[in-house]
């Protein structure tokens, strides 16, 4: 244990095994409430732990508690129990963690949130009373580095293997544990993150990336039976300049996340402003899911934004069953055996909207391939979600690969989804800015039967069970006051036989709320499967000015109202600018005066009308306008108890044909300029240059068909369509890449080949060969065993054959050979080989610039 009040402490290149136990305080390395340890805290050389080994610690790898400005770098923690790389109390600042290793963190006993399911339920000397700790919510939240203040710095990390999360970002209400008091004014959830940057997660169960949550801040009482620092749902990341909600937002930046193999998320993020960029998401469950900072009324007009990104459903990585590995089966594009997220059934998506707003730009997605038992989609919806979404969520510049078959997925009853019909399931939508995702510019995708959002000429997608429509969209937002398990069924004018019924959110508590999406400038009317409550309040979500519905509430026939319209601000609850509404005698007189504030009650029908039309500007991504949320209160006064349901009363009486406000697009043509992510190699080594190359080995039948064998360099295709050996040789040490020599032998001639191999071949090259058709004799292996094969390889009768190797006295590890029977191809085979590396004799060149190492002196500037 170090203590504060040092002279100076650097632990550098030291072995710790076994170390630390299942007690509070006993770590291998642990950093007691030491304050400053950097230049702030008087000292002139910071604190640094370098290039420690830490392994089968009994209880986590390095806790830093209470410290702030400490360096960490160069260190690597292996099978350890509990948060390994640990921040303790919630204001622990300016720690850098820098090229560190975490692998294979277990659970352990210390904290709630070290505890694994049976632990969570069975260990109850901390809770009140009776209760048993949920496991999900409570507990199961170990992680690999487990970041308690967003003012830290990660850069060049890896975790792995971790039970339930390698990187965990939380907020904590307020200081806890010793620190309790010291810094009231701390404030993680306002706080903007510090440098994140080329960090790696993979193979971790519950997410490689997590940001959200907090902990319990309260002991355990009568009111919160919970324990003490258990897992908690109550924080929300807003990042502010100074930490000041009055002030801009400052986004958070992930810059360069590389996650695959996590069996849950890729990265949960939760918040904003948050932008995620050049990163990459592998054979995960679900590649990224962004979930937003809060709900209406509380939302403050946050947003989430991925970019420059790469998404990957299952690639060559097939992965060994054991460890975290439960589930195995077949998949890929080869359908081949591999490591499953879930199991065979688990729909597999890249990108997962929640509820937004977010934008997705600029990325690309690939080799998204359904099975018999499962969906798997490049675009996917958070399945079972009673929450509500935006129509603000924008999606643009995307590009799908070959082998995607489902851009887009909204599910279907089954296995995984269940039955679909919860509130968020039916309004999911998204905006297709350009075109990119659906070929249709500036139309909205949203489900199949969802006839909020309809008209007659939207284009129905069946296999993405989703319907492309033109028009504009907003939300309303609907709260009712002592009512409980109220159902809300709300209609369309032009659509009465497909009313959607919503559940509502909170539908047990005093104040149930439903927000559906709905088309501008059309009627609606609501009806409830019980009495009408007595209080409802209507809020117009994502309006801009001069925006408009009509809606008919249903209520008994002799009930009263009073009815008043206001803006609600948000930061403090209060209501402004108050106004009365009048009664007017006809829904013609209504329609007349729809800008002014009045209503009209059709006794006959029991529908009480009104226009829900914005009066002032909506500024960015706030739902609200910038007076603050408009808001029509309804009161009505009546003794009925009857279920208030008008729709046999209120159609065919207010049925309107169904028509286009907004014409529908025409369908794209050509290429999408300028989609997909830039970037064609995602690596952990952003620094080093690769030279990405493809090859097309097509079989027999497809050889005659006439499809072409390719080898293409760096997005260059070289093409051959006769039988023989297409060779390319290439510089190693030029970027992006120089051709060398380009030499094609047909059938004829292979056997000139041999002598080229023999003696054409300059030094320091790497060598690309690839056959076309079938050659009986290809009498050159041994020949390539100087260019990086193993030992010479049985080359007769084979259907297509494909070398990568190198001319030097080095021999890499990327050089492979590959093969295929008599009459079959080898499909596509794609590999990323590094360019400039001394070992291949390249002249030293200019200094490459290394962005890690400018961010790791620009974090110890900041101390």
């Amino acid at each position: 244990m170090i203590m504060k009040n040092f002279t100076s402490v650097h632990l550098s290149y030291v072995e710790l095994k076994r170390m630390g136990q299942q007690q509070m305080g006993r770590y291998p390395v642990h950093f007691h409430l030491c304050g400053d340890v950097d230049y702030k805290g008087g000292y002139r050389h910071a604190t640094f732990v370098d290039g420690l080994s830490i392994h089968h610690s009994f209880s986590r790898c390095i806790t830093v508690h209470g410290t702030n400005g400490l360096l960490i770098k160069d260190t690597i923690g292996f099978d350890t129990l509990g948060h390994c790389f640990f921040l303790e109390d919630g204001i622990e600042q300016r720690n850098t963690l820098f090229h560190n290793l975490g692998l294979l963190t277990k659970p352990g006993t210390l904290l709630p949130t070290d505890r694994n399911n049976s632990m969570c339920t069975t260990m109850r000397d901390k809770v009140f009373g009776n209760y048993i700790p949920v496991p999900a919510t409570d507990c199961m939240a170990v992680s690999t580095f487990w970041i308690a203040h967003p003012n830290n710095n990660l850069i060049n990390n890896a975790a792995a293997g971790s039970q339930d999360a390698g990187i965990w970002y939380l907020f904590h209400k307020e200081p806890t544990g010793e620190s309790t008091g010291l810094q009231l004014l701390a404030k993680p959830e306002l706080t903007p993150l510090g440098i994140f940057y080329n960090n790696r997660v993979h193979s971790n169960f519950k997410a490689g990336l997590f940001i959200d949550k907090g902990v319990k801040t309260t002991n355990s009482s009568a009111a919160d039976p919970r324990e003490y620092l258990c897992l908690d749902n109550s924080a929300r990341f807003r990042p502010h300049q100074d930490a000041n909600p009055e002030k801009p937002r400052v986004a958070a930046l992930i810059d360069r996340l590389i996650a695959f193999k996590n069996n849950d998320n890729g990265a949960w993020v939760r918040g904003g402003d948050i932008i995620v960029q050049n990163s990459a998401f592998a054979d995960n469950g679900i590649g990224l899911t962004f979930a937003s900072d809060g709900s209406f009324p509380s939302d403050e007009g946050s947003s989430q934004e991925v970019s420059e990104s790469l998404f990957v459903g299952e690639s060559r990585n097939y992965g060994f069953q054991g460890g975290q590995n439960k589930y195995v089966g077949t998949g890929g594009i080869d359908q081949k055996p591999r490591t499953l997220p879930r199991n065979r059934t688990f729909p597999i998506r890249g990108f997962q909207i929640y509820d937004g707003p977010i934008h997705l730009t600029r990325s690309t997605f690939k080799k998204y391939v359904p099975t018999p038992d499962r969906y798997s989609s490049a675009i996917g919806f958070l399945m079972k979600n009673s929450w509500q979404i935006t129509p603000r969520n924008n999606i643009s510049l995307v590009k799908f690969g070959p082998h995607v078959s489902l851009n887009v997925f909204f599910g279907k009853p089954g296995p995984w989804f269940e039955d679909c019909e919860l509130d968020g399931d039916k309004n999911s939508i998204f905006h297709d800015i350009d075109g990119s995702v659906t070929g249709y510019k500036d139309a909205y995708v949203g489900r199949m039967d969802n006839y909020l959002i309809r008209h007659p000429s939207c284009v129905n997608v069946t296999k993405w069970n989703a319907a492309i429509c033109s028009g504009t969209y907003a939300q309303v937002y609907v709260q009712t006051w002592s009512t409980q398990n109220l159902s809300m069924t709300i209609t369309r004018d032009e659509y009465p036989s497909h009313p959607m019924v919503l559940r509502g959110i909170n539908q047990k508590a005093a104040f149930p709320q439903y927000q559906p999406v709905v088309m501008l400038e059309k009627g609606y009317t609501i009806h409830w499967n019980g009495p009408a409550p007595r209080t409802t309040f209507l809020y117009l979500v994502n309006f801009n000015k001069n925006d408009w519905i009509r809606v008919g509430l249903c209520y008994p026939s002799n009930t009263s109202f009073q009815v008043t319209f206001g803006y609600l601000q948000r930061q403090n609850g209060s209501l402004s600018k108050i106004e009365e509404y009048e009664p007017v005698h006809s829904l013609e007189e209504l329609q007349r005066k729809q800008s002014e504030r009045k209503f009209y009650f059709d006794s006959s029908t029991g529908l009480l009308f009104l226009y829900l039309k914005a009066k002032s500007h909506r500024h960015g991504h706030s739902y609200c306008s910038s007076q603050g949320c408009e808001r029509v209160k309804i009161q009505a006064a009546t003794d009925s108890k009857d279920i208030s349901n008008c729709m046999a009363k209120a159609y065919p009486q207010y049925y309107r044909k169904p028509s286009v406000v907004k014409r529908m697009p025409a369908m794209l043509t050509g290429l999408c300029q300028g989609c997909g992510t830039r970037q064609v190699v995602f690596t952990s080594d952003p620094h080093k240059s690769y030279l990405p190359v493809q090859f097309q080995s097509p079989d027999k039948a497809e050889t005659q068909r006439g499809d072409p064998s390719v080898i293409s360099v760096n997005g260059t295709d070289f093409t051959f369509r006769s039988a023989g050996v297409l060779l390319l040789v290439v510089d190693p040490c030029s970027v992006p890449f120089r051709l060398t020599e380009k030499k094609v032998f047909p059938l004829a001639d292979v056997s000139r080949m041999e002598e080229y191999l023999k003696t054409g071949i300059p030094p320091r090259s790497i060598v690309l060969l690839s056959t076309r058709g079938e050659i009986k004799q290809l009498n050159i292996s041994h020949l390539l065993v100087p260019l990086g094969l193993a030992k010479p390889a049985h080359l007769y009768d084979k259907g297509s054959t494909i070398f990568l190797g190198f001319s030097g006295n080095f021999k890499p590890s990327w050089t492979k050979l590959f093969t295929s029977p008599a009459g079959q191809g080898l499909g596509v085979l794609e590999q990323f080989i590094p360019l400039q590396l001394d070992e291949y004799g390249c002249p030293r060149a200019t200094t490459v610039r290394r962005r890690d190492l400018e961010l790791l002196k620009q974090a110890s500037k900041a101390h």
